[in-house]
This record gives structure tokens, C-alpha cells and sequence, in this order.
């Protein structure tokens, strides 16, 4: 999995560090919902059903690399 800087600073925190790979590669691989931003960058839901919540992925322009990642407490589900 390729990451930015950011993320490989920001998943240190302690909102994050519980993060798996797994669930992250799980929501690109098969995003609940998908947008793409002004900047390019694209943002993907998924479910994660260990741990019952919402993971937001973000990634850059070229669709593969992760820019950040965190459990979305606002996301309601699927449109």
C-alpha cells in the first residue's frame, strides 16, 4: 500500500493507530460510496463491521496512494 507523508505522521495518533491495513485496502477495494473532490483527491466509505463504524479513506489523484484515513463519525451509511 503506498501512503503519503501525511498519513504515515498522522496514523501515529491515538484516533488512528488501531487503523488496519486490511480495513483500509477492504474500503478501495470495494467502496460504499465514493466522491471525488475540487483538488482531485478521492474519498471512499466502507463499512467496517469489526469494530461498527464508518472508515473514510483518502486518496490521491492517481487512485492508489493513501492520503489519510480515519473513522468517520458523521458518515450515515449509504445513499
Amino acid at each position: 500500500m503506498k501512503t503519503t507523508k501525511y498519513f504515515d505522521f498522522r496514523r501515529r495518533k491515538p484516533d488512528r493507530e488501531n487503523i488496519k491495513d486490511e480495513w483500509i485496502q477492504r474500503v478501495i477495494d470495494s467502496p460504499i460510496r465514493k466522491e471525488v473532490q475540487s483538488d482531485g483527491r478521492i474519498k471512499l466509505w466502507g463499512r467496517i463491521q469489526e469494530v461498527d463504524k464508518y472508515l473514510r479513506v483518502i486518496l490521491l489523484e492517481d487512485e492508489e496512494t493513501v492520503h489519510n484515513a480515519f473513522f468517520d463519525r458523521s458518515f450515515k451509511g449509504e445513499k
